[in-house]
């Protein structure tokens, strides 16, 4: 593991990391806050999984959660939002396909499959390269994210409910398989079949069976992206006859940007060190 940079911040740690994957078959770098309780003790870590076009340093030098996580005792991993290098598959010229655009899942069509298995790479090499580096107590997992990385949290969550204790979201994709900027990606990376898609679809899943004790979502009601893309209203119907407990808040005059995820980085980071103890 190669250390990029390391900087002090609130008596603890800001840590930006690069390895050779595995599972993305490229080098990937991730960010790692540790707060100053971890150099003694194990701590619970929080996952944040980045939207499109992002890397991990938008929410590191935008997200404004190092003061509180330093109070709380909380780890925060912000992993990439897809593999890297000259000989990874890319579309240029298309913000919503390719490099920075993963989906948070493991892809099965040529030319992607190749490189694109963020799903593995989230819920199993990251993890376990974090657990030999930092006191971390896996133990103690939450997950959460912005947008295209909120659907992946929300996902993963549901398909790992034995695994982490909280989840919740920034503005989430929450029916990936039929919103606008993210069926013409899921089609390249997961084939035609549309079946094959429910499995990294928040909506479906919950449609199938999959449960997660509850969520909270926090959306603007001024995101640009709100009512072709993002439709958490879909999530709200899926769950309704469920026991899955869902906080949703509906923000006046807040985007899709990261003065809206800061404004309410604090609420979300009190929700997740409530339940992990």
């Amino acid at each position: 593991m190669k250390v990029i940079s390391q900087n002090t911040a609130f008596g603890g740690m800001q840590g930006v990391f690069q390895h050779e994957s595995a599972a993305c078959k490229s080098d990937m770098t991730f960010a790692v806050f540790v707060p100053p309780q971890a150099t003694s003790e194990k701590r619970p870590v929080l996952w944040f999984l980045s939207g499109l076009t992002c890397t991990h340093a938008n929410v590191m030098e935008k997200g404004e959660y190092r003061r509180l996580a330093a109070e709380l005792g909380l780890i925060i991993v912000c992993p990439d939002t897809s593999p890297r290098g000259n000989d990874v598959a890319d579309e240029l010229t298309n913000w919503q396909m390719g490099k920075g655009a993963g989906f948070y899942l493991n892809a099965t069509e040529a030319p992607w499959a190749e490189h694109y298995q963020m799903y593995t790479y989230v819920t199993q090499e990251l993890p376990a390269l974090i657990s030999e580096h930092f006191r971390v107590d896996m133990d103690r997992q939450g997950i959460f994210g912005h947008s295209m990385g909120g659907h992946g949290a929300m996902t993963i969550a549901l398909k790992n409910p034995d695994r982490f204790k909280s989840c919740s979201a920034f503005a989430p994709i929450v029916a990936p398989s039929s919103a606008d900027w993210s069926m013409p990606a899921f089609e390249k990376y997961l084939g035609a079949d549309r079946q094959a898609w429910r499995q990294y679809d928040t909506c479906s899943l919950v449609e199938d069976g999959a449960r997660f004790p509850e969520f909270l979502i926090d959306q603007g009601k001024a995101d640009s992206f709100l009512e072709n893309g993002l439709r958490p209203w879909l999530f709200e119907e899926a769950v309704k006859d469920t026991d899955i407990q869902l906080t949703l808040r509906m923000h006046e005059r807040y985007d899709h940007s990261y003065y809206f995820i800061s404004t309410f980085m604090d609420d979300h980071l009190r929700w997740h060190a409530e339940r992990l103890g």
